[in-house]
């Protein structure tokens, strides 16, 4: 399976604290996961017809809105989003207990992304912050549509779930960018408003459009 690269994003030391942006909403949408729960999502869809899409995966105890403008910022790339609730958080159905399941929402999320009639299905990335950092790049080697996986602060070992030296060479070659912000994980993307620009560059670099 063909990938076009990890992009990781570190934290550091200091920055002051930006202002956000305003931002409109998505289209609430639902489709539920390998094993029947209900994921609860946003659909961002851009104007281009076929896009290439981006799915944004939460940290532990957040939900779908946590990724503030980056959805729009997304969309005015050119590039459709899907935010989405994990299990048991937000409007989604099932246990936030259990993280190794949550694996299936990340797959389930690709794969309805990739359905829609103007998403490009061989053109999907996935980024997640934290717990979803790990949660992507543990479903993206099954998932050949997806092209890109950007993890924001990530982890070898989230409580079990472990994303080893194997894995990331399965995933492909890594781009690595460091922020000098004091945070962790989607308030990264507040703090340090040059990272949010970084990122939505890399994923127009990295999706054939």
């Amino acid at each position: 399976m063909k990938r076009v690269g990890l992009g990781l994003v570190a934290w550091g030391l200091t920055f002051s604290l930006g202002v956000l942006p305003a931002w409109a909403a998505g289209r609430p949408v639902a489709f539920p996961s390998t094993d029947g729960v209900t994921i609860a999502g946003e659909f961002f869809e851009t104007n281009a017809r076929p896009a290439p899409a981006v799915v944004l995966v939460h940290m532990l105890s957040r939900n779908k809105s946590d990724w503030g403008g980056l959805p729009d910022r997304i969309r005015d790339a050119g590039m459709t989003a899907l935010t989405i609730d994990l299990r048991g958080h937000g409007q989604s159905s099932g246990s936030a207990q259990n993280l190794p399941a949550m694996v299936q929402d990340v797959r389930a999320a690709v794969q309805w992304l990739s359905t829609r009639p103007n998403v490009r299905p061989d053109a999907i990335a996935v980024v997640g912050a934290s717990l979803g950092a790990s949660l992507a790049l543990l479903a993206a080697p099954d998932l050949p549509q997806v092209r890109a996986v950007a993890a924001i602060s990530p982890s070898s070992d989230y409580r079990g779930l472990r994303t080893d030296t194997g894995l990331i060479k399965r995933i492909g070659p890594r781009e690595q960018v460091v922020s000098t912000a004091v945070a962790h994980g989607t308030p990264l993307l507040d703090r340090d408003p040059d990272l949010a620009r970084a990122l939505v560059d890399w994923l127009r670099r990295s999706l054939p459009s």
